[in-house]
């Protein structure tokens, strides 16, 4: 199956709390870290929701 990189380039402070649970979902906590993870529909859906605080870098 198909991997997709991605980034956390928003910081999750002052952020809503289901927000913050997407995002260690997604295995980000920190700034600019980087994450490969499987092209599913449920990793895409979890991106679309956070556009402001992720970037696709491949995929």
């Amino acid at each position: 199956m198909a991997k997709i990189k991605i980034k956390q380039i928003g910081s999750p402070i002052r952020r809503p709390e289901s927000q913050r649970k997407i995002l260690i979902g997604l295995g980000l906590n920190k700034m600019h870290r980087e994450v490969e993870l499987e092209d599913t529909p449920e990793v895409r859906g979890a991106i679309a929701k956070l556009p402001h605080l992720v970037q696709v870098l491949e995929g």
